[in-house]
């Protein structure tokens, strides 16, 4: 059984200043990837392996608390906190080299994942947000599975872009699954946040619920109002599923 008690954690978003400057595969889990990996295994195995696991859910959070877990958060840490410190403190990192050194070359930041209108999207948004960065995207096949030749033409993007942040933007579980199994393929040396909806988040095509309803645990009550016929089943049955699932931790 996957447990959320045995898992390490990220207690609080202080902790991200202090991850190391290399190669790190940094995954997030909330409810429903919690529900997925119960019976996915190698869903379990990319979280409970990669190299850090945030918080993405209050529901984490307080399940940490009420199971006396060996990590226990004392606040969420959603995909898109990530991406603002990550993007923040490599823009800084940028600039500052480029003040330094004549011609130096601006820091790369990779988007690897969803399509060619949400990463047009995210370039011009990036490019001003972020004016000491360069951005670069693949959009991989929209299927359900990649074959190796897709596998192939994705790893063969990422090399080549040798990028010095890579973020990988594809559905959950798919995405974890994908950066878990390819990770030694990945001859890169940087950050790899798998962040799936901050790409729509960020580029503007899907709405982020107001700050109030993300900071009292609301977000996902959000995001069932504004997709209901394709988010019911994760949220109203996997809510309570959830609470099934750590229910049986505390046997």
């Amino acid at each position: 059984m996957f447990s959320l008690k045995d898992l390490d954690i990220q207690t609080s978003r202080a902790d991200l200043a202090d991850l190391p400057d290399k190669k790190l595969l940094i995954n997030t889990i909330n409810a429903h990837s919690y529900n997925t990996a119960q019976k996915d295994e190698s869903l379990a195995l990319a979280l409970s392996q990669g190299d850090v696991l945030i918080p993405d859910g209050y529901s984490v959070v307080w399940a940490c608390r009420w199971l006396k877990a060996k990590s226990r958060p004392v606040e969420r840490i959603a995909g898109g906190d990530l991406f603002d410190f990550e993007m923040k403190r490599i823009e800084e990192r940028s600039r500052d080299l480029m003040e330094k050194e004549e011609g130096r070359k601006p820091l790369r930041v990779m988007f690897m994942g969803s399509s060619e209108k949400v990463l047009s999207l995210i370039m011009e948004r990036a490019a001003k947000d972020f004016p000491h960065l360069e951005v670069v995207t693949y959009s991989p096949p929209y299927k359900p599975e990649f074959s190796e030749e897709d596998d192939k033409a994705i790893l063969e993007a990422i090399n080549g872009a040798y990028p010095d942040l890579l973020w990988i933007g594809m559905t959950a579980p798919k995405q974890e699954k994908w950066a878990f199994t390819h990770w030694g393929e990945l001859n890169i040396d940087c950050h790899v946040g798998t962040i799936g909806a901050v790409f729509d988040f960020y580029a503007g095509t899907v709405k982020r619920a107001p700050r109030w309803m993300q900071d009292h645990g609301l977000e996902w009550l959000h995001r069932l109002c504004s997709n209901p016929r394709r988010l019911w089943r994760r949220y109203i049955i996997g809510n309570v599923l959830f609470l099934w699932n750590i229910l049986h931790e505390l046997k």
